[in-house]
């Protein structure tokens, strides 16, 4: 039973780094060419103010998802059965 227990995890791992190396190739067709000339045709002062406002939208969610995965590291063993 134990065997089954790591071959499923292993099985389960290989799935979820399939899929992570799959993801940015996925991620490319996201780019806008119509945005991307935008900016590199402004000035100075709306690139910095894009970089600034990259970086609010990204801090949230990452706080949000450290919290998440600490709140269930510390939970992990709650309704453990022995």
């Amino acid at each position: 039973m134990k065997r089954q227990h790591i071959v499923g995890r292993l099985l389960i791992r290989g799935v979820a780094l399939s899929t992570a190396l799959m993801t940015p190739a996925l991620t490319f067709a996201q780019s806008c060419s119509l945005c991307y000339s935008q900016a590199a045709g402004s000035g100075t002062r709306l690139i910095q103010a894009l970089r600034s406002g990259i970086l609010i939208l990204v801090f949230p969610p990452m706080l949000i998802c450290i919290g998440l995965a600490v709140m269930a590291y510390r939970k992990r063993n709650q309704f453990h059965e022995e």
